[in-house]
């Protein structure tokens, strides 16, 4: 039954993923469709973030109320909706309309299950849902470039998720028994756990006038969110803008630049998934700074002019950016400590989500200013950024260290 329901989460997390590389691999045939400018994408992903963050902050009260089967039902019915309403869109004003709830279906799964996985699960399984998330991102730009090239339609592409995603609200909506089965199991465990740890004679970690630490203050926070802002400032931008760039400034086909982008979505999924077995054995700093210098190779590699080293480039950030993120958020309670977990992990949501809202949105207005051929410095300049602060969150994490043996 534990496997089933964790396949259940897995599921529900490529649903996440599969409408969130939709809009990046069809907006160069949406564009001309719809007579939007180049830059309208950016405000249509601006809209779809805002509403993800909105969802994300209320998830926890909403979680409390409802259960986290119930949140994530409701949120794919929701993007399911959001997603038919795309594909019969008749103007620029209903896809701005229909994009909030796309985000508010969007934010609430994320949060409600990476919630969940970090309190009940260990730290590869952190990883593979991540990589779940990477399975749909990364099938959502194949079924948009099949549409486009078999039958020249975007709409079919998103009628066509819309389908798989109701698909999925049926699943989940008849498995929702086994949600409270499973907490109610877990919960078990847990008073099992403080019995034991009582009888013991073990003392709970509870720092005196913790709950007054201004989280903000602890040593090392800022420059983690700072690598949060920019990790999804680079994923997202790269996911948006990379197709656009293809057609644009490399006189790629558009089917062809949604292949490619699928495939920037498959690094990050392998890579999830890879790295999910390598955290047995490896520590987490020392796959996301491989990461990282994998990320910036890939960067590297998009200022160079044949097709084989932007393909290349692609898909190296897609590898590299794989650890980054589940890494970073498992590494909130050994870093800043436990009692001060749950916060930061909120904060640095909605900080992610701060990223994924406005650096594609001024990327765009930067790109309609200037032109499409900067994204390649963009993305590399995101990742150096996100490199520097995780490395300065290092740093201050081992003076810590070392003043602490020390003293």
């Amino acid at each position: 039954m534990a496997t089933l329901f964790l396949a259940i989460i897995y599921l529900a997390f490529i649903s996440l993923g599969i409408p969130d590389s939709l809009l990046g691999s069809a907006w160069p045939v949406m564009r001309p469709d719809m007579n939007a400018s180049f830059g309208f994408a950016g405000i249509l992903s601006m809209i779809v973030a805002a509403g993800t963050i909105v969802s994300s902050l209320a998830s926890g009260s909403l979680v409390q109320r409802m259960g986290t089967g119930k949140i994530t039902l409701i949120s794919c019915c929701l993007t399911a909706g959001a997603l038919l309403g795309f594909s019969m869109s008749p103007s620029l004003l209903w896809l701005v309309f229909l994009a909030i709830p796309l985000g508010l279906g969007g934010g609430a799964i994320d949060a409600a299950l990476n919630h969940y996985v970090a309190e009940n699960y260990k730290a590869h399984h952190m990883n593979w849902l991540h990589c779940f998330w990477g399975v749909g991102a990364t099938m959502g730009p194949i079924i948009m470039s099949y549409f486009i090239a078999e039958h020249h339609s975007w709409r079919d592409g998103y009628w066509t998720v819309s389908i798989i995603q109701f698909t999925l609200a049926v699943i989940l909506f008849v498995t929702l028994p086994l949600w409270k089965r499973i907490a109610a199991i877990k919960e078990a465990e847990r008073r099992n756990d403080e019995v034991a740890e009582d009888y013991s004679g073990s003392e709970k970690m509870q720092p005196e006038g913790s709950f007054k630490v201004n989280v903000l203050q602890i040593k090392g926070v800022k420059p983690t969110l700072i690598a949060f802002l920019f990790y999804c400032g680079v994923e997202s931008t790269v996911g948006l803008w990379g197709a656009s760039y293809l057609v644009s400034a490399r006189n790629i086909t558009a089917e062809t630049a949604a292949w490619w982008i699928s495939l920037y979505y498959g690094g990050i999924t392998m890579g999830r998934f890879i790295t999910g077995f390598i955290t047995l054995k490896v520590h987490n700093r020392v796959l996301i700074r491989g990461g990282q210098m994998v990320a910036v190779a890939g960067g590297v590699m998009l200022l160079l002019p044949h097709p084989s080293f932007m393909l290349t480039g692609l898909i190296f950030i897609g590898l590299g950016l794989a650890p980054i993120f589940p890494g970073l958020l498992h590494e909130t309670p050994s870093r800043f400590g436990r009692e001060h977990a749950a916060k930061l992990m909120g904060y640095q949501m909605a900080v992610a989500y701060t990223g994924t809202t406005f650096l594609p949105p001024l990327f765009g207005l930067l790109a309609t200013q200037t032109s499409i051929a900067v994204f390649p410095y963009i993305a590399l300049a995101f990742v150096l950024f996100m490199m520097f602060s995780v490395e300065k969150v290092n740093y201050i994490m081992n003076n810590l260290a070392k003043y602490s043996k020390e003293k």
